[in-house]
């Protein structure tokens, strides 16, 4: 997996994800030490809400953000978004208004609205052999999974020598490393769209992404991976340390159990989809969060218990998470990727504004054996869609017409040729192909 690496644009921007990834965990510790110094015990509803501004922000943002940055050098994009982002977390500390607070984030979050699809768009650009892109979406599971281990245990060691402001000035050099990483690379140049409207550039992912069955069917398996991730994040510290009565450091423990498990699919998995196609690795690891759901009824009442289910939650979330870049890769043009990108950040991201307070109120108001089974139910609805909406044959090449188009127009001649204005080829939607062949 680490072969990548040795592809020097794709190394410093992997580094630069890792470090603004540290910064970021950086804050999010501080950003809480912060809300309870302002709100005291009403930190969790501050905390709650800044929490749905983020997703607001992603969901709102990211198409509009890509349809503007399509004909932008990508390297100054990034470049200019990361400072956006210091810029911000440079002004955290100054704080003291909750709805400071409020405002600074959705800054915060938009310039990663921006910033995230772009990145991701670009990698398959760094590496086009599909088994290197692979190994570099393990990868980058495996970035998400160590920060969330190492940027609690780095928050505790530093708040032992300084106060929890100076953890945004950690933030801000995150940012300015990210940032000096990408200078340092050669990206490659975007291939530009065709002009359009403001309209059709901001849509235009996302009418992709519905038009296309893989990715409706990776759509309904967005909303099971945020329905077991919810619960995790939302209800671990409830039910270690008001359900069991147990410490802090139990609550870090089963956090890290899942995040265990999403790490050791990341070491497995480029092996594992060299043997079977996507749709099965994410159809299983989608029922294992579905069936981790349902058992999670037996959780509150054994920590031991607790961390077994968390830590196969982890693998399912894992299997069905990390191939989606494959798929996106492979459903659009190189000129589409970054659309597509955005939608896939947008609407994964409103998958979670909906379970998020879903588990939080439920947990809250019914009772966690009601959260875990409401979700389960969800997360199995839309295992259910996946399957029927995402064909398990599903060709490469599709024969199609095109009754549009001349019989001597030169589209006509790629692919394997069929009679008159039929033909076969590798098929993704674009403007010569709006819509899937039935």
């Amino acid at each position: 997996m680490l072969d990548v690496l040795r592809n020097r644009t794709y190394r410093h921007l992997f580094f630069a994800q890792v470090i603004a990834l540290l910064g970021t965990g950086l804050a999010t510790v501080a950003l809480s030490l912060l809300a309870f110094d302002l709100a005291g015990a009403n930190a969790g509803a501050v905390l709650g809400t800044a929490l749905a501004i983020k997703m607001v922000a992603y969901i709102g943002v990211a198409p509009v953000a890509a349809a503007f940055a399509e004909r932008l050098p990508r390297r100054a994009l990034l470049v200019g978004l990361d400072l956006v982002r210091a810029g911000v977390a440079l002004m955290l500390p100054f704080v003291t208004e909750i709805w400071q607070i409020y405002v600074l984030i959705f800054v915060l979050q938009s310039a990663s609205a921006g910033f995230t699809p772009t990145f991701q768009a670009t990698i398959p650009d760094v590496l086009p052999d599909e088994a290197d892109y692979t190994k570099a979406l393990s990868l980058s599971r495996l970035a998400y999974d160590v920060e969330s281990l190492v940027s609690p245990a780095l928050a505790a060691l530093l708040l032992t020598v300084v106060s929890y402001h100076s953890l945004f000035n950690g933030t801000v050099m995150g940012f300015l490393a990210s940032a000096a990483l990408v200078v340092s690379a050669v990206l490659p140049r975007a291939k530009l769209p065709p002009k359009r409207s403001i309209y059709e550039r901001t849509t235009r992912g996302s009418r992709i992404y519905l038009a296309t069955p893989r990715l409706r069917g990776l759509l309904a398996l967005n909303l099971a991976i945020a329905s077991g991730s919810a619960m995790v994040i939302v209800n671990t510290v409830v039910l270690v340390q008001s359900g069991l009565g147990l410490t802090q450091k139990a609550t870090a423990m089963a956090l890290a159990a899942f995040g265990g498990g999403s790490m050791l699919v990341a070491f497995t998995l480029p092996k594992l989809l060299e043997k079977l196609p996507e749709r099965r690795v994410m159809l299983a690891g989608a029922s294992l969060i579905a069936l981790g759901l349902f058992a999670g009824v037996a959780a509150p009442s054994s920590y031991l218990v607790l961390l077994a289910l968390w830590f196969v939650m982890g693998v399912g979330y894992s299997l069905a998470q990390t191939p989606s870049g494959r798929l996106l890769r492979r459903s659009a043009r190189e000129e589409d990727r970054p659309a597509v990108f955005a939608a896939q950040f947008a609407l994964s991201h409103a998958c979670w504004l909906l379970t998020y307070p879903l588990a939080g109120w439920l947990g809250a108001k019914a009772g966690m054996t009601t959260s875990f089974l409401t979700l389960a139910a969800v997360a199995t609805f839309a295992i259910i869609v996946a399957v029927r909406v995402w064909p398990a044959a599903e060709e490469t090449d599709l024969p199609h017409a095109h009754d549009d188009l001349a019989a001597g127009d030169p589209h006509l001649a790629e692919g394997a040729g069929g009679s008159g204005k039929l033909h076969s080829h590798a098929y993704v939607v674009d403007d010569q192909h709006p819509r899937w062949p039935s």
